[in-house]
């Protein structure tokens, strides 16, 4: 059985550890999170607000990283260092291949494993959308999000000064390309302006269209679901017209922290060094014996 850590426990971390009571070779040893947040009373044996404190419940083969993007790649480097090895659902696309090279050499370094972008997306849909342009090489690809919460994006918005709430929709226009309808429940004297233009300044929002909009209470909005439809249209070999498509309709929490527990168990059978799901055989996400899955699933 390997041992795991949850790092953080919020939407995705509490998903992280249902989806751990149903995985036949995992056992959660602790669970870290920030001072202050309640205590849920079966769990006060698990519970820590120390990283370095992790070491105190045992060995932990694998932490699952569940903080937001930009929190991951500082906490990967600090586990690795201790020898132990991650997985995060890190989504800021742009910076994933700078964040895997500076975490692969700390990885090697440290002997750890890690698994950096490995939820549904980045993460599952990223090794669709490398099966379809294997399938037909030359073409088209497009990827149309939503609609449904981003949890990247609201993330980003609470982080503003001056935002008590938010809640970021992905609205898809077609052909990849997306609407983000961003609703924001402001704290006392905050301005609407000013936190409007951080939001559209800020690397999640500046490539799409963004709409900004208060509202009183962001709870009374909030549905976690979340979705997407891939295509793509190219040509296999010199035969033109293929088409492939691959939709699904999520929860999105659940579905992130369900490959998260995955990419631990495949992080575990790598050599030391930090991957992207693309680079690890899909196999090695699923528990039991490799035979028996060849033979059921081949």
């Amino acid at each position: 059985m390997k041992q795991i850590a949850i790092i953080g426990f919020g939407n995705v971390g509490k998903c992280a550890y249902e989806a751990l009571q149903s995985a036949p070779d995992m056992d959660l040893r602790c669970i870290v999170e920030a001072p202050g947040v309640p205590v849920p009373p079966s769990l006060s044996g698990l519970w820590t607000t120390d990283t370095k404190d992790i070491r105190r419940f045992g060995d932990v083969d694998c932490a699952i990283l569940c903080l937001p993007s930009r929190m991951c790649p500082d906490a990967a480097e600090e586990l690795m260092k201790m020898g132990v090895s991650t997985v995060d659902a890190f989504d800021i696309h742009t910076e994933i291949l700078e964040t895997k090279r500076r975490l692969d050499a700390v990885a090697k370094q440290h002997g750890a494993k890690g698994v950096i972008s490995a939820g549904w997306d980045p993460g599952s849909d990223s090794i669709i959308r490398a099966l379809m342009e294997a399938m037909a090489p030359r073409g088209l690809s497009y990827v149309d999000f939503g609609p449904g919460m981003s949890m990247g994006h609201s993330v980003a918005v609470k982080a503003i000064e001056g935002v008590e709430n938010a809640l970021s929709m992905t609205i898809p226009a077609g052909a990849g390309v997306h609407r983000r309808m961003v609703y924001v429940q402001l704290k006392p004297g905050a301005s609407l302006e000013k936190v409007t233009q951080a939001i559209l300044n800020d690397p999640y929002f500046v490539h799409d269209e963004t709409h900004v909009e208060q509202v009183g209470d962001v709870s009374a909005l909030l549905d976690m679901g979340h979705g997407v439809h891939m295509t793509r249209k190219g040509v296999s070999g010199n035969t033109h017209n293929q088409l492939f498509e691959f939709s699904m309709r999520i929860h999105n929490p659940a579905l992130t922290a369900q490959m998260l527990v995955n990419a631990a168990r495949a992080a575990l059978k790598q050599p030391p060094g930090c991957y992207s799901l693309i680079e690890i055989p899909v196999i090695d996400l699923l528990p039991g014996d490799r035979g028996e899955l060849i033979r059921r699933l081949v």
